[in-house]
């Protein structure tokens, strides 16, 4: 398997606003008793070698949370997270750029932080920036793109090195249509050559398209699991999921 989660729990603070100065004292000496907010409570699935798994459920169900905990941007508190081989993470737009760096600059920093020799990001340089589509700009500070250029220089970067497991947390909803339906060929040519994928999106056309299996989730907690339709019938059930066609 290449992303184990057993019994994995997260929880956060449940006030983060301005507080008295008698609350951060209390807290201190420990006699503040707020209880904390869950995320993810005791979730479990495993991601297969070349398997694409959805991830459905409503906002705030803990769909990005769990996507950020597969990517190692932030740990579990309770419970295991096993991740096997190369991620390139889409979670959110502009995450891991800098605005006052070139794209090329960022291009180059993001391959390293994939993990990619100079060596070949050199080689891989020219193929992804011909495919953002964005190369007469490509020597310009980020801070001057659209925020649909950000998306295509991170989805360019990210398929183009072909990473072992991709996350994608409805990032395809950026960006104009002839882009969409590039990357959509990007991805089925991905799943094409076996590689993994886990894959957050509203759409039921999407999930059914690029996926083999999906998890739902409410409340930070599972609630079914199993093949694609099935998911999406008990979904759609409760009336939760916007429709897209």
């Amino acid at each position: 398997m290449l992303i184990e989660f057993q019994n994995v729990s997260k929880w956060f603070p449940h006030s983060t606003g301005r507080q008295l100065f008698r609350t951060h004292i209390a807290r201190w000496f420990g006699k503040a008793h707020h209880k904390p907010f869950y995320a993810l409570r005791n979730v479990s699935f495993q991601l297969e070698d070349g398997e694409s798994l959805a991830i459905v459920g409503s906002n705030g169900a803990g769909k990005s949370t769990l996507l950020s905990l597969a990517a190692g941007l932030t740990l579990p508190d309770e419970g295991q997270v096993r991740v096997n081989g190369r991620v390139a993470a889409l979670l959110e737009l502009g995450s891991g750029f800098h605005p006052d760096l070139t794209g090329a600059e960022n291009l180059v920093l993001n391959a390293a932080l994939l993990g990619l020799s100079k060596r070949k990001t050199n080689e891989l340089f020219d193929p992804i920036v011909e495919f953002s589509g964005i190369g007469e700009f490509i020597d310009d500070p980020l801070r001057t793109y659209s925020s649909g250029m950000v998306m295509r220089l991170a989805f360019s970067i990210a398929i183009q090195c072909e990473p072992d497991i991709l996350l994608l947390d409805e990032i395809l909803a950026v960006g104009d249509a002839s882009f969409q339906e590039k990357s959509r060929e990007a991805l089925v040519a991905f799943r094409r050559a076996g590689k993994s994928m886990l894959f957050v999106s509203h759409s039921p056309a999407a999930v059914s398209h690029m996926c083999d299996r999906a998890v739902w989730i409410d409340h930070g907690a599972v609630m079914m699991e199993g093949s694609v339709r099935d998911v999406l019938d008990a979904y759609q059930g409760r009336g939760v999921m916007r429709q897209s066609q």
